[in-house]
């Protein structure tokens, strides 16, 4: 019988969130993502040393402010570092915005449209890239006026119901719901043990992809953040995982039967259609204390390694 990873790609399309080239290259995903945490791991790795020092020539040479430089440095190796990536798998890579940018939606477009000019100068058109925004309110405004632009975008730390409806009527082409950080914080706030079927993360992901081929939005769903192969199987059938390399490595040595768990021709029964403003947004997200939390946590540890890594290119 062929392994869980070739079985799951078969009915979904499993994407790869490591910056890792020999681990893209070992798993044959169709997708890859990147974040800030991703790029400092790889910074200190051999393979991108060329793109590292690269990048440091070529920000030098830009008339700017030591901040701006620094921005730029940041911009151009992660946009190196993409631009490998699309070397290897056939679909996209997912490149992140600054994280300290979340809460303002003008700046967070302009440095999408750096990134993405970036990459068109390296000769990787726009329609291999998307840019990975946080979830907030600014975040997902900047997405609209983006997508509208043709360039695609990924909405990430997606941690609520709300988020993803906000997503979806924004016109944003995938959306990130962080499965395995779900689960730690209803772990940490009931101290429960959780199984696969009664794990909040993954049910968060069923609600969301069940909702949205209900009432027929083109979003893509890609599950993200997994804790153990057990969610990456509950969740077979969703239109996108994106999973670590230690996950796709157990998922290769198995080779038991996977249970598809969600159809997108056959959804089951979601709430009916919901429309939010600005303010009823923010209430929903004032009022579930999990996204809230985890969304400005994760704000919070982007941003600091984000700073990490400008701390590289000035050593």
């Amino acid at each position: 019988m062929p392994s869980k990873l070739d079985q799951l790609k078969a009915i979904t399309d499993v994407v790869a969130d490591t910056g890792d080239i020999d681990a893209i290259r070992e798993y044959q995903p169709v997708d890859a993502t990147t974040n800030p945490s991703l790029l400092l791991k790889v910074a200190d790795l051999e393979t991108y040393a060329g793109l590292l020092a690269q990048a440091k020539r070529e920000a030098s040479k830009a008339n700017g402010s030591d901040q701006e430089s620094l921005d730029l440095c940041c911009d151009r190796f992660a946009v190196g570092v993409g631009k490998e990536i699309c070397s290897i798998v056939s679909g996209r890579v997912s490149t992140e915005v600054d994280a300290r940018l979340s809460f303002r939606t003008d700046a967070t477009v302009a440095r999408a449209r750096g990134l993405i000019d970036l990459y068109e100068a390296q000769d990787v058109t726009r329609d291999r890239v998307l840019i990975k925004i946080a979830s907030t309110w600014e975040g997902i405004a900047a997405a609209e006026i983006l997508e509208k632009e043709g360039i695609n975008c990924n909405l990430t730390l997606l941690f609520s119901f709300e988020q993803a409806v906000a997503c979806a009527d924004a016109g944003v082409f995938l959306i990130s719901p962080f499965v395995g950080r779900i689960l730690d914080w209803w772990k940490k706030a009931t101290g429960e043990t959780y199984t696969a079927e009664t794990d909040p993360g993954v049910l968060s992901v069923r609600k969301i992809f069940n909702y949205y081929k209900t009432h027929s939005y083109s979003t893509v769903v890609m599950g993200a953040s997994f804790r153990n192969t057990e969610e990456v199987e509950a969740l077979a059938g969703c239109d996108r995982l994106t999973i670590a390399p230690m996950l796709l490595a157990q998922l290769s040595k198995d080779h038991s039967p996977l249970e598809q768990k969600l159809f997108a021709d056959k959804p089951a029964d979601g709430p009916g259609r919901v429309t939010l403003d600005e303010a009823a947004f923010r209430w929903a997200m004032n009022q579930d204390a999990m996204a809230t939390e985890k969304l400005a946590e994760g704000i919070r540890l982007f941003a600091t390694d984000q700073i990490a890594l400008e701390k590289k290119f000035r050593a």
